[in-house]
C-alpha cells in the first residue's frame, strides 16, 4: 500500500513518527524544526510543515543560531532528542556551517535540511546559485560534507526512501552521532511520489549500550591495580550515557580521583572527596599536580582536546598509560591508549565489579580528600578578594555571585570570551547538567541560542546564560524567538568593552593585546586607542523584547537575579566587567605558536618561554 506525498510532506511526515529508546524509556526523537523560508524552501518543507501542526514549526531569526538552539536541546537532553533545521539556498544554508561544525566535534545530533538548487537545471543560474566552470553537479551545500556526519542529496523523490533511514541511524548512534545535512533541492522538494506507507510507520530506535572486550577488560583491571596514583579523565561522553551514579560508586569505592573536561564538569559533585574539579590547561591547582604525577590515566567519554591535555604536556610521568572508555573507536585508541570501546555506564559497572576490593593507598585517598577541601577554600578566597563593590567589578564575583544564587537543578551556559577559563576553575557544579559549556567549538554566540535550547528541553529548571559584550554582537537575535514563543530563562550580559579572553592571550605572545579593544580610531596614531565606542547593549536588548535589569556590584548583581527569577519573559541582566582581571591558570600550558622572529622586545621573550614550554610536550 503505497502513500502519495510531495517529498517535503514525505519528509515530516517520517520525522514525526520517529522515536528512540534506552534503558526502557520511550521518547519522540524530534521536538520540532526551526527554519527560516525562502525560495529554496516556502513551497516544500515550508508547505509541509503548515500542513503538520503536529510537528512543531518554529520561527527563528539567524541560521546559525537555529542551529545552536537545537545543540543546546541534545545537549541538554543526553543526545536522545532534538530539532530538525532548515533553510532556503544559498546564505540561508551556509550560514548554517558553523553550527553543523559545531554539532559534529561536539558529537551533538541536529538535522540540516537546506534548500538547493533545481535538480533539472533547467532554470540554472538560479538566485543565489553558486556556479563552476568544472561541474553543474555542485553547489553551497557540498560545504557541508566534512563538517556532516551524514551528507546526501535528494535528487529523486525514491532516493527519500533510503536516504531517511540512514538519517536516523547516524543521529541516533552513541559513536557517529553530530550533524546530519540532507541537501534538497527546491523542485524535488514539490515533486509527488507514491512512498510505501509502512515507511511512515512509529519506529523506535534502541539506543545499545555496548560492553568493552572482556580479554581488554581483564587486562584493564591489571593495569589499574598495578598503578600507584591513577586518575580519571571525565568527558562529556560521562553524562550523555547518563554515567554519572556509576561514576561516583567507582570512584568512591576505588578511591581514583576524578579530573573533569568541560564537556565533563558535573559528572560528579564539587564536593565530592575524590573530585579534583577542572583538569587542563583552564584546571585546578591540584587537578594539574595530580595529573603530573599519574602512571594511569583513566578516561571516560572524553575526546582529549590541547585544553585537556595542556597541549599533550600534563601528564608528565616517564612511565604514563592510557585506558581509554570511550563508545567512539576512533577516541578510545588515543593516546596509544587500552581502548575500551563501549558504553561509559556499562563498562564502568563491569570494570568495579572485576575490580573486586580494589582500592588505592589510603596515603593518596588522604592526599585527594585534602585537595578538594583546600580548592574549595581557595575559591572562596578568589571570590572575596575580588573587586565586586566599585565598577567594573571582577568576572569571578560574577560567577560567585552566581553560583551561590543558582539552586543544584538550574543550569548554567557557556562557550567563549575569557569566562570558561574562570568557569572551568571556580564553578562548583552540582550536577550533570549545571554546567552547561560548549568548548569543543567554542562558538561566540552560541550561549543566548542555547539558552533557549536548554530551557525549551528542560522547561521546569531555571536557565542562566553567561554572555560576553563580544559573543552577544555576534548573536543575539534568538531574544526575539524566545519572546515570541514565552520561553523565560536570564542572560547575564558581562560588558567589558572588547575581547578580554583574546586581548589576555595576546597579551602573553608579547602583542599587547592588539585589535581587541572596542574603541574609536586615533586619527594621530591610527590605531584603534582612542575612547570607548559610545555603545549601550541594554538598550539594544530592551528593543528586541527582553526585560533588562541593570547591576553595578555584587549586591545589586544579587538583586537583580532574584528580580529576574520571578520575570515572565527572557531576561537580561546587564553588568560592567573589568577586560583586564581574569583568575590566574596554574602550572599548565597550551600551546599557541609565538613569532618566531620580532622586532618587539615583548615578543621575543614570550618566543623565548614558547620553546622551553614546548620541551614539556610529550609523544603518548
Amino acid at each position: 500500500m503505497n502513500k502519495r506525498l510531495t517529498v517535503a510532506q514525505a519528509t515530516i511526515a517520517f520525522l514525526k513518527n520517529q522515536y528512540v529508546e534506552r534503558d526502557g524509556v520511550e521518547q519522540r526523537f524530534f521536538a520540532g524544526c526551526f527554519g527560516i523560508f525562502g525560495h529554496g524552501n516556502v513551497a516544500g518543507l515550508g508547505q509541509a510543515l503548515q500542513e503538520n501542526p503536529d510537528f512543531r514549526y518554529y520561527q527563528s531569526r539567524n541560521e546559525q543560531a537555529m542551529v545552536h538552539t537545537a545543540v543546546g536541546y541534545a545537549k541538554t537532553k543526553n543526545r536522545l532528542s532534538t530539532f530538525a533545521c532548515t533553510t532556503s539556498i544559498g546564505p540561508g544554508a551556509t550560514n548554517m556551517l558553523t553550527g553543523a561544525a559545531m554539532a559534529t566535534i561536539n558529537r551533538l545530533p541536529v538535522l540540516l535540511l537546506p534548500g538547493d538548487i533545481f535538480a533539472t537545471r533547467q532554470p540554472a543560474p538560479v538566485l543565489q546559485q553558486l556556479e563552476s566552470a568544472a561541474t553543474q553537479d555542485i553547489s553551497v551545500n557540498d560545504c557541508f560534507k566534512p563538517v556532516s556526519k551524514y551528507w546526501d542529496r535528494i535528487n529523486r523523490p525514491e532516493q527519500l526512501i533510503y536516504a531517511l533511514p540512514e538519517v536516523m541511524r547516524v543521529l541516533t548512534s552513541p559513536a557517529e552521532t553530530g550533524a546530519v545535512t540532507l541537501s534538497m533541492p527546491q523542485d524535488v522538494q514539490t515533486h509527488a511520489y507514491d512512498f510505501p506507507a509502512s515507511m511512515f510507520e512509529k519506529r523506535v530506535w534502541h539506543i545499545p549500550r555496548q560492553r568493552p572486550d572482556s580479554t581488554l577488560l581483564k587486562k584493564a583491571v591489571e593495569w589499574i591495580t598495578q598503578a600507584k596514583k591513577p586518575v580519571i579523565v571525565s568527558g562529556g561522553g560521562t553524562i550523555y550515557s547518563d554515567a554519572c551514579d556509576a561514576l561516583h560508586r567507582f570512584a568512591s569505592q576505588t578511591g581514583i580521583p576524578v579530573g573533569e573536561t568541560f564537556a565533563g564538569k558535573g559528572s560528579v559533585q564539587y564536593d565530592a572527596p575524590y573530585c579534583l574539579g577542572g583538569l587542563g590547561a583552564t584546571g585546578t591547582r591540584h587537578a594539574i599536580e595530580i595529573a603530573n604525577e599519574a602512571d594511569l590515566v583513566i578516561g571516560i567519554g572524553t575526546r582529549y582536546s590541547d585544553f585537556t591535555t595542556a597541549s599533550k604536556s600534563i601528564f608528565k610521568n616517564p612511565g604514563v598509560r592510557f585506558v581509554n572508555i570511550n563508545v567512539s573507536e576512533f577516541d578510545a585508541y588515543k593516546h596509544h591508549a587500552l581502548p575500551l570501546t563501549g558504553d561509559a555506564k556499562v563498562t564502568l559497572e563491569e570494570l568495579l565489579a572485576a575490580l573486586g576490593a580494589y582500592t588505592v593507598d589510603d596515603q593518596y585517598r588522604q592526599r585527594v580528600a585534602e585537595m578538594n577541601k583546600a580548592w574549595d577554600e581557595e575559591v572562596n578566597q578568589i571570590y572575596a578578594e575580588g573587586n565586586g563593590t566599585v565598577p567594573p567589578i571582577d568576572q569571578a564575583v560574577v560567577i560567585g555571585t552566581l553560583n551561590s544564587f543558582m539552586d543544584r537543578e538550574d543550569i548554567m551556559i557557556n562557550a567563549s570570551g575569557s569566562a570558561p577559563g574562570d568557569l572551568h576553575k571556580l564553578w562548583r557544579a552540582t550536577g550533570p547538567h549545571n554546567f552547561h559549556h560548549e568548548y569543543g567549538y567554542s562558538t561566540m554566540g552560541y550561549e543566548i541560542a542555547a539558552g533557549l535550547g536548554a530551557k525549551m528541553a528542560a522547561p521546569e529548571r531555571q536557565v542562566y546564560v553567561i554572555c560576553g559584550d563580544g559573543g552577544y554582537l555576534m548573536n543575539n537575535h534568538e531574544i526575539v524567538t524566545a519572546v515570541q514563543e514565552g520561553v523565560h530563562f536570564t542572560v547575564l550580559l558581562l560588558n567589558n568593552n572588547g575581547y578580554a579572553s583574546i586581548g589576555g592571550l595576546s597579551e602573553s605572545i608579547g602583542s599587547d593585546r592588539f585589535g581587541t579593544r572596542y574603541r574609536y580610531r586615533e586619527d594621530q596614531s591610527g590605531q584603534l586607542s582612542g575612547d570607548f565606542l559610545p555603545v549601550d547593549l541594554a538598550k539594544n536588548a530592551e528593543s528586541l523584547g527582553a526585560a533588562v535589569i541593570k547591576a553595578t556590584d555584587a549586591a545589586s548583581l544579587k538583586k537583580a537575579l532574584a528580580e529576574a527569577k520571578q520575570q515572565q519573559r527572557v531576561t537580561v541582566v546587564y553588568i560592567e566587567t573589568d577586560l583586564q582581571r581574569s583568575v590566574k591558570g596554574y602550572n599548565a600550558w597550551w600551546e599557541v605558536p609565538v613569532a618566531e622572529i620580532s622586532t618587539s622586545a615583548s615578543v621575543q621573550k614570550a618566543y623565548a618561554a614558547y620553546k622551553e614550554n614546548k620541551k614539556q610536550q610529550r609523544i603518548y
